[in-house]
This record gives C-alpha cells, sequence and structure tokens, in this order.
C-alpha cells in the first residue's frame, strides 16, 4: 500500500505537477503568446521554488497534513494556469508548485517508496500523452490537474516516516556502507552531495534541450518515452551500490551527448530513452547511499543541493545555446562526468549489513 501511495504521490507531484510544463511549453509559447525569455522564467520559478521547497524539508521533515497541503497546492496551481494570461501570475503558480513539488517529493522518499519511485516516470508519461490527446494549452493543464487530483487521492493516507537515522526501507535488499556505523560519515557525504549536485546542473540542461532538440509531434511522442524508460529504473536502483552509480552517470552522459554526436531521429530516441532510464535511477541509488551512510535528514539536503544545480544550469548552458543545442548538449554530458570524482571517494558497499537490535539503530 505505501508503495502505491507513494508512486501516486510522486506521479502528481512530480511526473505531472513539476514536468508537465515541458510538453505544453510549445502550446503555450504559440497559442499563448509566451516568449522564450518568459518560457525560461516560469522554468527558473519552478526551479526556485523547488530549492526553496527542499531547504523547508531539511528544517522541518515533511509530515502527513504537509504532505496533503502540498498536494492539495500542487493541483490548484495546475488548475490555476489556464485562468490568466498575466505573466506575473503564471510565476507565481509555478513558484508554489516548484516548493510543493520539492515538499511532496521528500515526504514519499522518507515514507520508503521502493516500487514507488516509477510513478515519477509514469506521471511524466502521463503528462506527454495528455498533450498527444488534444493540442490545446489550456485544456492540457485543466486535464493535468484532474489526472493530480485523482492521483492525490490515491496518495491522501501516505505516513512520512520521522528523519531519525534508520536503515532504509527493506533491510538485507538495501544497499549499506561499510563498515556498517550509526555515526554519519560526514566526509562520504559530502562527497555523495557533490556529485548528485553536478547530475542536477547536467540533468536540468538535457531535460531542458534534448526533448525541444526533437521537433514536432516525435518530440512529445519522446517525451512520452523518456517517462515510460524512467517508470522502469527502480529495477536497477535495488541493485544500486558504489559500483552501478558511476556506471549510471557514465550511460547518462553518453546519452546526453549522442544527439550532438550522431544526427538523425534514431539517435534521438536512444538518446531520450537512455535518459529516462538513468536520471531516476541517479536519484534512487543516491538517496539510498545517503540514507545508508547515516547523515540526518539525507533526503531533504541532497535533494537540495540536487535542485540548487537545476538553478545553476541554466545559467551555465546560456553562453552557449548561440548556436543551438548540440553545444549545450556536450556540456551537460561533460558536467555528468565531472561527478564521477567526487564519486571514486564513496566507501565499498555490502548486500548484508550487520543485524542490530532496535536500540543500536537510534544513537
Amino acid at each position: 500500500m505505501s508503495a502505491r501511495q507513494a508512486g501516486a504521490a510522486l506521479a502528481a507531484a512530480m511526473g505531472i505537477g513539476r514536468f508537465v510544463y515541458t510538453p505544453i511549453l510549445p502550446l503555450m509559447t504559440a497559442q499563448a503568446g509566451l516568449s522564450a525569455t518568459g518560457a525560461a522564467s516560469l522554468a527558473t520559478a519552478n526551479y526556485l521554488g523547488y530549492f526553496v521547497g527542499a531547504l523547508a524539508t531539511i528544517v522541518r521533515a515533511p509530515s502527513r497534513a504537509t504532505n496533503r497541503w502540498a498536494l492539495v497546492l500542487l493541483v490548484v496551481t495546475l488548475a490555476g494556469m489556464p485562468l490568466t494570461h498575466s505573466f506575473a501570475a503564471w510565476f507565481v503558480l509555478r513558484l508554489v508548485a516548484g516548493v510543493a513539488s520539492a515538499v511532496v517529493f521528500v515526504a514519499a522518499v522518507n515514507a520508503g517508496p521502493g516500487w514507488g519511485l516509477s510513478g515519477v516516470g509514469l506521471g511524466i508519461a502521463l503528462s506527454g500523452v495528455i498533450v498527444l490527446v488534444r493540442a490545446e494549452w489550456g485544456f492540457a493543464w485543466w486535464v493535468a490537474a484532474g489526472v493530480s487530483a485523482l492521483l492525490t487521492a490515491v496518495a491522501w493516507r501516505m505516513q512520512p516516516k520521522g528523519p531519525a537515522p534508520q536503515l532504509p526501507p527493506g533491510g538485507n535488499e538495501e544497499i549499506h556502507t561499510r563498515p556498517w556505523s550509526t555515526r554519519p560519515n560526514r566526509r562520504e557525504f559530502a562527497a555523495l552531495l557533490a556529485a548528485y549536485t553536478l547530475e542536477g546542473v547536467g540533468y536540468i540542461i538535457a531535460g531542458t534541450f534534448l526533448v525541444a532538440a526533437i521537433s514536432g509531434p516525435l518530440g512529445t511522442l519522446s517525451w512520452v518515452l523518456v517517462g515510460a524508460s524512467a517508470a522502469l529504473s527502480p529495477a536497477l536502483v535495488k541493485l544500486g551500490g558504489r559500483y552501478l552509480l558511476p556506471a549510471v552517470f557514465a550511460v547518462q552522459a553518453v546519452g546526453i551527448a549522442l544527439p550532438a554526436l550522431v544526427g538523425g531521429t534514431v539517435a534521438a530516441l536512444i538518446a531520450v530513452t537512455l535518459f529516462g532510464a538513468t536520471f531516476l535511477t541517479i536519484a534512487g541509488i543516491t538517496l539510498k547511499t545517503g540514507a545508508g551512510l547515516g547523515f540526518p535528514r539525507s533526503a531533504a539536503i541532497l535533494t537540495t543541493g540536487y535542485s540548487a544545480g537545476q538553478i545553476i544550469g541554466p545559467l551555465v548552458a546560456t553562453p552557449v545555446l548561440h548556436h543551438g543545442y548540440h553545444d549545450a548538449l556536450l556540456l551537460a554530458a561533460a558536467i555528468v562526468l565531472t561527478a564521477l570524482a567526487p564519486l571514486s571517494r564513496l566507501p565499498a558497499v555490502t548486500r548484508t549489513p550487520p543485524r542490530r537490535t532496535p536500540a543500536e539503530l537510534v544513537e
């Protein structure tokens, strides 16, 4: 039940509440008079909101009531987009949606989602299908609000766990550090945070321009493909660990760079498939590894670093956009590869940490 609730929450908050803007954006540009500069500003508003929401979860872990308020806010912000043509109103709505998305994400992770992480991918796929069904910007936002409301009903009883250091959900099936200790390892956690922040920078550049480089209906279809491949990533997360995580980073870098190095539709579709399959896998393994290091509020802190990277990404990419998307994609791939350096500082891992009594699990 908890995995289904977490999956529904992540589908509503991340897959639709946060990412539906990507397939709707071309419609708003063509039908609602949204300029390219305005489009970038609305995206930045959402990134800023996500960062603020992640910071808030460090101060106070999301409760069931907080999670419910955040889910309701998401539905309201989605439904509010077609009610106005004011850019200022759109900016506020996407800012609030970003805050709410971060709160729900951390709440769902604290609930121990497991396969619930696939909800992000399923939500992304749904956001693409919404646009394919009817290409009208206002209608798309209202359908997104309706779908999010249904998912919110499923996630309504989700109960986030407290932030006290503990074994990640799943016992011996999860990945843990060696030697096992309840004392947080600050140096190794800092290395993990640095790598995940760099992933946020590279990921957002790719997420913004990889799909945008594929024009027409195929572009929307590719977004559905991103979501479908992301929905399968929890299977890789269960295999996670020190050696798989760098490999997934490397595969993601290859996928991001592929359209810039090899032209054509086939290369583009392979690229979005690799991107979809890796970005959520990286998130899942990173959050599990952070929990294994025993660092308090690890999910909230890692999510904050990731969201900070997403704010930095567009600023870094802007100077290289004068000649199309290729240079930006190559830059994103290089940044993702840079994350391999801090990852090399993580300890070896084992699948079978020593069994401990409940009293030993809390300092």
